[in-house]
């Protein structure tokens, strides 16, 4: 049974996984702290104030026919804007590993050495 555990971890990558919600997780409060500053200067450039709570809304009063949109406004604008952090930060980072080149694992650097003297002959 250990054996089958062990196989699943393997196969289907669960540690990788795990370590990528667990960060996810903890980048979560800077990327909403972000969010939050973005929404709260576009806020108050269109001289709008804050709620209750100290939280600008965007579209809170924002209704039609009785329904009201304000709420699925803001988090679409939020879901957005997370969106296009998460996107710069991908990016930003495939940038900075784009010019990395791998290290060669011990196999290749024997198949080099073999390669190199079958030429020699």
């Amino acid at each position: 049974m250990l054996k089958e555990f062990r196989e699943f971890l393997e196969k289907f990558n669960v540690i990788p996984i795990a370590v990528g919600l667990v960060l996810a997780l903890a980048f979560l409060p800077m990327v909403d702290a972000v969010v939050a500053l973005v929404l709260s200067i576009v806020a108050k450039v269109f001289g709008m104030t804050p709620n209750d709570d100290g939280v600008y809304d965007i579209a809170g009063n924002m209704n039609i026919a009785g329904i009201q949109l304000g709420p699925m406004v803001n988090a679409l604008i939020t879901f957005i804007m997370i969106a296009f952090i998460v996107f710069m930060i991908v990016k930003a980072l495939a940038k900075a590993g784009a010019n990395t080149a791998p290290a060669e694992t011990p196999d290749q650097v024997l198949l080099a050495e073999i390669r190199d003297a079958l030429k020699s002959r």
